[in-house]
């Protein structure tokens, strides 16, 4: 047993984490969603020695916080992924799993009590770590075409509005290209460039090949909710543009 890193939390302590290696501290926060029935499941799974998972914290669906790993730990709750070139995801961030059943049943609502309680929890880490906005990540976002959580129903807007995470909202563009499959050239490698200066991890190759038309629609489901096609249109180019300068 040991004491919450946030006061708020109830401690059930998961068998499943380490060290951070090489001394590496926490500056990214991940959140997830369980993709399982109910938080009460996702609870039991991940403490289970067995499941070779956890996470530092469970939020579940009335907003009830449960941490499972000290920050200080090693959860393992990233899997495969990198995010600005960086790999090995748990040695510097901490998870945050959101009880929601996923999309295997057509991705439920977020109740408003849950939602409160995670950007209570995620401003509180982001304090104490300084983990600037720009490094709260989607786990979609550091392992594009492996996982697609917590998925284009999240808000991630209304967080940023309220301090927690990165977000521009813009008006649709009207007209202009629009990139996809096969297309090539400059404006490929451009978007490409920008996808990875932005921290995605993606081959420079001036080809709109599939792993590029994964990475643009998981960097959608975070950015552009409600276009995640996979195809570059103009606003989406803008979005990743304002995202980059701002």
């Amino acid at each position: 047993m040991f004491e919450p890193d946030f006061s708020g939390a109830e401690v059930c302590p998961s068998p499943n984490f380490g060290g951070r290696r090489d001394g590496q501290k926490p500056d990214a926060l991940i959140l997830h969603y369980t993709g399982m029935e109910t938080g009460e499941s996702a609870q039991d799974w991940l403490c289970a020695p067995e499941s070779e998972v956890s996470s530092h914290y469970l939020v579940h669906e009335d907003g009830h916080i449960v941490q499972m790993v000290r920050e200080a730990d090693r959860a393992w709750h990233a899997g495969r992924g990198s995010w600005q070139g960086r790999d090995d995801v748990n040695s510097w961030s901490i998870g945050i799993e959101i009880a929601n059943a996923g999309h295997p049943q057509d991705l439920p609502d977020f109740p408003e009590a849950q939602i409160k309680a995670v950007l209570e929890l995620g401003l509180d880490i982001c304090r104490r770590h300084g983990i600037l906005a720009k490094r709260v990540l989607a786990h979609s976002d550091i392992a594009p075409g492996r996982k697609v959580d917590p998925g284009e129903k999240f808000p991630w807007q209304r967080l940023a509005a309220a301090g927690l995470g990165h977000f521009v909202a813009i008006a649709p563009i009207p007209g202009g290209r629009v990139l996809g499959s096969d297309d090539g050239g400059p404006a490929v490698l451009a978007l490409q460039r920008l996808l990875q200066r932005y921290g995605y991890g993606i081959a420079i190759t001036g080809i709109y090949d599939r792993q590029t038309q994964t990475v643009v629609r998981e960097f959608q489901r975070h950015f552009r909710p409600l276009e995640v096609s996979g195809l570059a249109d103009v606003t989406t180019c803008e979005i990743l543009r304002k995202l980059l300068y701002n």
